[in-house]
């Protein structure tokens, strides 16, 4: 047991994507803005009661270059615009797009609590068609849209400033019934907070409670800039994008920028950096250092691959600590690796807790930590997460957790909170690493960002359009290029393949792919070439199947009874690989972990591999298999503890009628489900299409594929004699 004082290096993301439309100047999306006001002042500004707190706040330039323009140069994004055009002057499609955007906050914190807000998003409807919008607007008075114009700004100010000013704290109790001149007096307070940000963060930089570090400039995931290839050093069998992306030049490119731009705003040069989402490989590390940067944090199993080894058992206990909980060296630059448990437990657990019994979690794992280290040397725990998104889901934004936490942590001398570099400064640069695994912090590899179709699509997109504006740009070496260069750079940030795929879902997943092939068409606008037609299409296609991890190898045929009988049982199914997620950030852990599909020459199966047990949960489950092709059918079936309930349902008249009560299923230690091809009048050769649909407790928490179907044709007699052919 160490007797020593634990170190804790809290380290707060700060970002956001360019959101300028490259031919417009106006910001499509007001993320910027919003999370300007509600985010990322009173995050500082919590500091200042807490002098003992010493934490690393991470910029994204790409998020300060919009702050500038908002607060220096006038900027508007298109919500902004459209909250201060008067309700009277507003057109059919303008009352619609306030109707449909100005609920993009979180229902349970930030509508819900306010009366008036709460009933204008009843009277929008939960749930609608964009159909239905054209009805919808007809029933929504003037009055009704100024009030939704102030509510949707209203509830993105923090509490810390509403508490503080009585003009604003007014409006709140207000309610309704709001004038043109309250919702000035919100867009003012809003520029007024905006204009803080900067100076603020530079005066606690300056005094040394705070360190800032920086990200390259448009967050991109620099392994795959320097080599699309990097990404099968952790996934070998992945499906790579056509044209192979290989420009070691743009991801020193982004580097350097970001430096640079960092360095003019906040006056000195940034000794450390977070690669965006922790990506990392060998050779970007050697550029970063040879670009003077002395330190990068990235994840805990990024670590693990480099060393051979982990640091938990199987349930995730720490059993390997004394590796985990200090700095390595590699290529001459300090490397953090994140305790991804503890940030996660902030990301997303805590949300839903008490702050006294969130912060005594907090510390009881800390105080574990500490207790199974030994006293040979000073560690420190990296707790790393997005600075940002988290808060919308707490109550009060945060901030009762936050300030207990910081409390508590100040008044116990078993830890010390400091910055990255204070830790490096007194306790050395690290031991060194022989390999560095490539990998981010999303399972160790790149596969948010590159191997789904959609992916790999827009790798190719922007591939081709490099090289076109290369092949140009070498014939025409005296015209000014610098446009079509950042767009290419815009291009390259990690936003955009996000939203691409099926791992996260977003409301606005239409601008971000709008917005991404912008950038691309902006290059062919500047060199003055034609727009490729492709560039035209989404790359999104929701309407279109979803490609596994592994594909189907042969016949499978497993006994229907909710346990893993035999390792063979399965083995020639497809797999996809499931985590839960939604909103803007990921969720590493989700109930459903993966999904298995195969079939025979008679029937199809369906298997889902929990978190834990069906039969040992607590809650009430409805697992929907949703068949769309040969024939409109669902499979439903309930579950609590260890009874099943089944049943065929069928499309008929636009519902869904019972068909039969039978259905071969089980859901022990697994959920298996048997579907002859017959019973749903599939012929061979006839394509099936198929979802499914996890719903706790009444409410949806799982759909997989996130978005999408499953799609395979029922095989004949004789598959897999031609599979060997």
């Amino acid at each position: 047991m160490s007797t020593k004082t634990l170190y804790v290096a809290f380290f707060w993301h700060m970002h956001q994507p360019s959101y300028r439309d490259p031919f417009t100047g106006q910001f499509c999306l007001p993320w910027v803005r919003l999370h300007g006001t509600k985010d990322y002042l009173d995050m500082m500004l919590l500091l200042e009661d807490y002098p003992k707190i010493h934490q690393t706040f991470n910029i994204v330039p790409s998020l300060i270059d919009q702050l500038i323009a908002y607060t220096d140069k006038g900027a508007m994004d298109r919500h902004l615009e459209l909250t201060l055009k008067t309700p009277s002057e507003l057109t059919e499609q303008e009352r619609i797009f306030l109707i449909e955007n100005f609920f993009l906050a979180n229902w349970d914190t930030m509508v819900r609590p306010y009366k008036r807000y709460h009933e204008l998003l009843i009277k929008r409807g939960l749930r609608y068609s964009r159909q239905d919008l054209g009805r919808i607007h007809r029933y929504f008075t003037d009055t009704d849209l100024r009030d939704l114009q102030v509510w949707f700004n209203l509830v993105w100010i923090d509490p810390m400033f509403v508490n503080k000013d009585p003009v604003i704290n007014g409006l709140f109790k207000k309610g309704e019934g709001f004038t043109e001149d309250d919702k000035k007096a919100v867009i003012n307070k809003h520029l007024e907070i905006l204009r803080q940000i900067i100076p603020t963060y530079k005066s606690f930089y300056q005094r040394g409670q705070v360190e800032l570090s920086v990200t390259p400039y448009y967050h991109p995931i620099l392994p795959l800039l320097w080599d699309t290839n990097n990404a099968r050093i952790a996934m070998p069998e992945v499906r790579l994008p056509r044209r192979r992306f290989s420009y070691p030049q743009d991801a020193i490119a982004q580097i350097s920028s970001g430096i640079t731009f960092f360095t003019n705003v906040f006056g000195k040069k940034p000794q450390g950096m977070w690669p965006s989402e922790g990506s990392v490989c060998e050779d970007v590390v050697k550029a970063i250092g040879k670009e003077g940067i002395k330190w990068i944090a990235t994840d805990e199993e990024v670590l693990a691959a480099s060393l051979g080894y982990g640091f938990r058992d199987q349930q995730g206990n720490l059993n390997n600590p004394s590796a985990l909980y200090r700095p390595y060296e590699y290529g001459g630059v300090s490397i953090f690796f994140r305790d991804h448990r503890l940030s996660d437990q902030i990301g997303f657990v805590y949300s839903g807790w008490d702050a006294t019994k969130a912060v005594g979690d907090f510390m009881g794992r800390l105080s574990h930590i500490r207790d199974i280290l030994p006293g040979d040397r000073d560690y420190v725990v990296p707790v790393i997460l997005d600075g940002e998104n988290a808060w919308e889901y707490y109550k009060n934004d945060g901030q009762d957790f936050l300030r207990l936490l910081y409390k508590t942590l100040s008044n116990d001398d078993r830890f010390r909170v400091v910055t990255m570099s204070e830790f490096l400064s007194q306790r050395g640069k690290g031991e060194k690493l022989q390999r560095l695994h490539a990998g981010s912090w999303i399972n160790a590899n790149f596969g948010v960002w590159l191997g789904h179709e959609e992916d790999n699509l827009s790798w190719d997109y922007l591939a081709q359009t490099r090289e076109d504006l290369e092949r140009f740009a070498a014939d025409n070496k005296d015209k000014d290029l610098s446009e079509a260069w950042q767009a290419i750079y815009a291009a390259e940030g990690s936003d955009w393949n996000w939203w691409y795929g099926d791992e996260h879902s977003t409301d606005t997943a239409q601008e971000f792919d709008e917005l991404y092939r912008k950038q691309l068409m902006k290059v062919y606008s500047v060199i003055g070439k034609e727009v490729p037609p492709h560039l035209y299409v989404p790359i999104l296609l929701e309407d279109r199947g979803v490609s596994p991890m592994t594909e189907i190898k042969g016949f499978i045929y497993p006994k229907i009874e909710g346990l893993v009988t035999s390792y063979y049982e399965w083995l020639d199914a497809a797999f996809m690989d499931h985590k839960q997620s939604g909103g803007s950030m990921h969720k590493s852990e989700g109930f459903i972990v993966g999904m298995h599909y195969g079939f025979n020459e008679a029937s199809f199966f369906v298997r889902l591999d929990p978190l834990y047990p069906f039969d040992k949960s607590p809650d009430k489950l409805l697992i929907e298999v949703k068949l769309i092709k040969p024939k409109e059918l669902k499979y439903a079936v309930f579950i609590h503890n260890d009874h099943i309930k089944a049943s065929v349902m069928v499309m008929q008249d636009n519902q869904w009628v019972m068909e039969k009560d039978t259905v071969k299923v089980a859901a022990k230690d697994i959920f298996e489900l048997q579907i002859d091809f017959d019973d749903i009048g599939c012929a061979v050769g006839e394509e099936i299409q198929f979802s499914v649909q996890v719903m706790k407790n009444g409410d949806e928490v799982e759909r997989c594929p996130w978005r999408g179907y499953i799609t395979f044709n029922r095989p004949s007699p004789d598959y897999e004699k031609m599979m060997w052919q």
